[in-house]
């Protein structure tokens, strides 16, 4: 008789941790409802790139005071985060077949609390860019110039009056380590000149917009001098399905 027990060693070997090629695997062995599939794939490259060219963090530095932060405030398509945050060994693979249910760390939102390497629990529209903001202000009264804050956010995020003061009180206050990712998969729309971008550039931020799936003009972006300014970028993306 064949034995078809699941082989869970098997199912996870490969190398440490995954590449880029494997992420979409990861993603897969997330299943059951509520998934926000295009709000996560959406976010993928973005997300691949920051941790795996930009962010100076780890596992083993996760809790070092002097560590970038990374902020997830688009948390309610998650799938992403946790694949990437699972091939950067924050977490072990075998936690993503057990997301979104009852005895999972892996929410349907982040919980700070549960997930290894988040910095907030997230998901909440317009809470990321305000947590961000505050976090620079944080590091800067601390004295602590080094560590970067990157916050990703999505567009239609954008109509939240909290996102607007915080990204209108930034410039003006010089956060120049602050840095926003905002992943525009054309779910709203702005009929300022200019759009997304022309809104930072009025508040006095340092603005890139690029293709959201080019690794490479991700990381041109993401690494772009912006002296005295935040830095925003907005990576343009067609969603694809989960």
């Amino acid at each position: 008789m064949t034995d078809t027990t699941t082989d869970t060693t098997t199912m996870f070997a490969g190398p440490t941790p995954p590449p880029y090629d494997r992420l979409p695997y990861l993603m897969g062995l997330m299943t059951g409802d509520e998934k926000h599939g295009p709000a996560a794939t959406s976010t993928l490259d973005a997300l691949w790139v920051l941790y795996d060219r930009v962010l100076r963090i780890s596992p083993e530095t996760a809790g070092e005071p002097d560590r970038d932060r990374f902020l997830l405030s688009k948390g309610h398509g998650p799938m992403a985060y946790y694949a990437v945050l699972a091939a950067k060994g924050f977490f072990p693979a075998e936690w993503l077949p057990g997301f979104g249910s009852y005895d999972s760390p892996l929410g349907h939102h982040p919980d700070r609390q549960l997930v290894p390497g988040a910095e907030i629990g997230s998901g909440s529209l317009g809470h990321g860019l305000p947590l961000a903001v505050g976090t620079a202000l944080g590091l800067r009264a601390q004295g602590r110039t080094d560590p970067a804050v990157w916050v990703l956010i999505g567009d239609a995020e954008l109509d939240e009056g909290s996102n607007h003061e915080a990204l209108a009180y930034a410039g003006p206050a010089g956060l120049d380590r602050l840095h926003v990712v905002v992943v525009d998969n054309a779910s709203a729309s702005y009929p300022l000149d200019g759009g997304i971008a022309a809104r930072f550039a009025a508040a006095g931020w340092s603005v890139r917009t690029v293709d959201g799936r080019d690794h490479d003009a991700l990381y041109a972006a993401y690494t772009a001098p912006h002296t005295g300014r935040p830095h925003a970028v907005v990576a343009r993306v067609e969603p694809k399905e989960a």
